[in-house]
């Protein structure tokens, strides 16, 4: 059987006229220039920053303290992989009847998914690690050859699939007032559908407390935070892939202020396997890649964890489940079907502009 991975150049969602390319635009009041740009990695994805302050030197600096923090944060809470990480510990325990103590963080990012697959009547799964391992997923992203490439078996589905669901995830506050997690054997939490946007939401911290910065706009992989303001007073540009053709665009969000846009689509990361592509979105229901008829589907939220998470669970449900769940969580939503109709909520048509014939 011979299979492949296509690794996209491109981030599911990125920004766009950020500011005329140019380092030199300035405010009427000559105060603030930018957009000072910086490009790396982060998360294992790329990051982007595009930065509006007056001094070059202190846009640098910013930049280099939201990928020290993005690195940490992944290194010390959310990586599954490092020893080091908190939920790599919490991972370790499971089975355990002593429980895992768990940071403030970390507690309250629990709390928030276990509510999201609640309501998502389990299109969510912060559990779903040991299906998400049995598919190898994490190789597929390091772009390396997946001539080895295999389609779980349904009883190893079916085996890890019994070892998921958040209903099984028990939190408890411990003698000491700590809150402490409780997973049965064989559990594994798993983040990924909401770190990115998680970690947007730090950044904006960051960014409030930065006086000198006056305006952003942030990329992690498919999620995007946008800050504050231009100097010209112009909107945030941010273009969503389209997935028919993922080096354009298939439309433009144009937003005020701050928001937090997350894209998920089945064009993100695959193999290609006898004829069938097999992408990294995983059904909760079945442990097989989600197939409810979108390819894409684009969350605006003033929350970052949030429009991350309902990216994912809004493509596991489908247009007609997945807007019912957008709206009841306050965000707007816009579905790209996989016959290429194009669906949105009524609040997010006066932000989108299509490039889609």
């Amino acid at each position: 059987m011979k299979c492949f991975f296509k690794k996209l150049l491109i981030c599911a969602l990125c920004f766009v006229c950020c500011g005329c390319g140019s380092n030199t635009m300035s405010d009427p009041w000559n105060t603030v220039s930018g957009p000072w740009n910086y490009t790396d990695t982060a998360m294992g994805t790329v990051m982007q920053q595009g930065l509006y302050c007056r001094e070059e030197e202190t846009a640098q600096k910013f930049s280099q303290n939201v990928e020290r923090f993005a690195e940490e944060l992944e290194q010390e809470m959310l990586s599954w992989r490092l020893e080091t990480s908190e939920v790599y510990g919490v991972n370790a325990s499971a089975g355990s009847m002593e429980g895992y103590p768990l940071s403030e963080e970390l507690a309250e990012l629990l709390r928030e998914c276990i509510a999201l697959s609640e309501a998502s009547e389990g299109a969510f799964d912060v559990t779903l690690g040991p299906v998400v391992r049995l598919w190898n997923i994490d190789s597929w992203a390091l772009g390396t050859q997946t001539e080895g490439f295999r389609v779980p078996a349904v009883e190893e589905l079916e085996q890890a699939l019994n070892r998921c669901g958040s209903e099984l995830v028990r939190l408890e506050a411990g003698e000491d007032g700590q809150e402490k997690v409780y997973l049965q054997p064989g559990m594994q939490l798993d983040f990924g559908a909401v770190g990115k946007g998680f970690a947007l939401t730090g950044i904006q911290a960051l960014l409030e407390e930065q006086t000198a910065m006056t305006g952003a706009v942030i990329s992690v992989g498919g999620s995007v935070l946008t800050y504050g303001r231009k100097p010209d007073g112009t909107s945030w540009k941010v273009g969503v892939v389209n997935p028919f053709a993922p080096s354009s665009f298939a439309g433009v969000l144009s937003l005020q202020g701050q928001w937090f846009v997350s894209t998920s689509g089945d064009y993100e990361r695959y193999v290609e396997a006898d004829g069938r592509r097999y992408h990294h979105i995983l059904d909760p229901a079945t442990g097989y890649p989600a197939d409810s008829g979108v390819c894409s589907v684009t969350i605006l939220s003033e929350d970052g964890m949030l429009s991350d998470g309902l990216s994912t669970a809004c493509f596991i449900l489908g247009p007609e489940k997945g807007m019912a769940l957008a709206g009841a969580y306050g965000a707007e939503a816009l579905f790209i079907r996989t016959d290429g109709d194009v669906i949105m909520s009524d609040g997010m048509k006066q932000y989108w502009t299509s490039n889609m014939q």
